[in-house]
């Protein structure tokens, strides 16, 4: 009994041993990066904060009234809609269940997490960074100076653009409603965006009980004074009250508590942020540079804009050959629950995206279409050709990937998972019951519309 009590004693001093060497690594690295725990900034206006809420759910933002900011960024699918390439107007139901229309496409790219997005640090929005914050003009967005003064954030400034997509928001020419009236804001030219948000500020203004909260949130301005901008404001104050997370375990490490990691993720931090070279892209306390980088992403969908059926990414917004096929690098928090991963929801497993990582080119050369969903696999562009062109511009810095053995990837999705606030697993919570347009709303236990 005395011999097994000494080898316990043993094994439990080199593991703390063990943890507290690793604990050292790690604050050098930490204090190497200047990384410090996360501030979620000041806290919003509740007023602001309410009258978000119900227009991030209510579908009177869209043409056909028939699709919310909810959809495809729904509490109840973190943030996302668990879709590879979501689908927007026309379509019925909510997540894995939603179907598209008749006559319809998917949207080119996945529709993005938006976890702590209220952040300081944010200076661009969308995959291609199409908005941004500009220290000469405020912000730069495909508006130019048609985007109206008074956006807070470069958050709001994302939030005026959805309404205007055509695929996303708005809807076609000869679209209906689900009234059957047709769609009113499908009509307006897409050279005047500033007339669908006066149309989509008036639409919410008829309606008494959106009139009486704008009022209490913007009690200085008249009714006929207030903009788009005014409801974009808002929809931001809520997103960054819903959705910012600060209690992961890495945040709890970060603020202190050194308990807080295992030592798998505390291995996989000191991968990350040394041999992996992880850091190099996703930095900072968002864990990205907000840059663009081609990593070899196979292309599919139908493509985007000028490009299609391909998807040229950064390169459409900036003219540069060097950002052909780049996208932004995602942040991580709440990694983990947030897939399919990548611009374009190429991966189910997170695995597979660290893998690609180590080897974009071997990956994108084998890479296996049967993963995608059954409609979307013949718009997989495999052949030489589109493979070459995606490599020829492939980001220097994702050739320097070093070799990384089965245990050190588990480590790095241990550390992944550290990234994983448990309040954002169920955020239900946040629906309401109901929206001052009375619209339906999408109901997560079973996915489809109610009332």
């Amino acid at each position: 009994m005395k011999k097994v009590m000494m080898v316990l004693a043993t094994v439990m001093f080199l593991v703390a041993s063990n943890r507290n060497g690793l604990h050292q690594q790690l604050q050098r690295l930490i204090k190497k990066h200047d990384l410090t725990a996360y501030d979620p900034g000041p806290v919003p206006d509740p007023a602001k904060v309410e009258l978000g809420r119900m227009l991030f759910f209510d579908k009177i933002l869209s043409g056909n009234k028939d699709i919310s900011c909810a959809t495809c960024h729904h509490p109840g699918l973190k943030s996302g809609d668990e879709l590879t390439l979501s689908i927007g107007v026309g379509g019925e139901g909510l997540g894995t269940s939603r179907r598209m229309g008749d006559g319809r496409e998917r949207i080119p790219r996945n529709s993005p997490e938006i976890f702590n997005r209220g952040a300081a640090e944010w200076h661009t929005m969308f995959w291609d960074g199409r908005v941004a914050r500009s220290t000469s003009k405020g912000f730069d967005t495909p508006a130019d100076e048609k985007l109206p003064q008074g956006l807070e954030n470069v958050l709001a400034a994302q939030a005026m653009f959805p309404v205007l997509s055509r695929d996303e928001m708005r809807g076609e020419i000869g679209d209906k409603d689900i009234l059957g009236n047709e769609n009113e804001l499908a009509l307006i030219s897409d050279a005047v965006p500033q007339s669908v948000w006066y149309r989509l500020t008036r639409r919410l203004l008829d309606i008494p009980e959106y009139r009486t909260m704008f009022q209490a949130v913007y009690p200085e301005i008249q009714p006929e004074k207030l903009g788009f901008q005014h409801a974009a404001n808002a929809i931001a104050a809520f997103e960054a009250a819903a959705f910012t997370f600060t209690k992961s375990p890495w945040d709890r490490y970060l603020a202190g508590d050194h308990q807080a990691l295992s030592p798998s993720a505390m291995r996989g931090a000191v991968l990350f942020y040394e041999k992996a070279r992880c850091v190099t892209c996703h930095s900072g306390n968002l864990l990205t540079d907000q840059a663009y980088h081609n990593i070899g992403i196979p292309q599919f969908g139908p493509g985007k804009d000028d490009a299609a059926p391909l998807d040229a990414g950064r390169f459409m917004e900036s003219g540069l050959q060097r950002d052909r096929f780049a996208f932004r690098t995602p942040p991580l928090r709440n990694v983990t629950i947030t897939g399919p991963w990548m611009h374009n929801g190429a991966y189910n497993d997170l695995r597979d995206v660290i893998t690609h990582h180590l080897n974009a080119e071997t990956a994108l050369r084998h890479y296996d279409e049967q993963q995608l969903p059954e409609e979307l696999r013949h718009t997989y562009k495999g052949d030489q050709d589109v493979i070459e062109r995606v490599l020829d511009n492939l980001d220097p810095v994702i050739g320097k990937s070093p070799k990384l053995s089965e245990n050190e990837v588990s480590d790095i999705l241990a550390f992944l998972e550290a990234l994983t606030d448990p309040d954002a697993l169920d955020l239900t919570s946040l629906m309401p019951e109901a929206v001052p347009s009375g619209l339906p709303l999408e109901n997560i236990s079973n996915k489809e519309n109610t009332y």
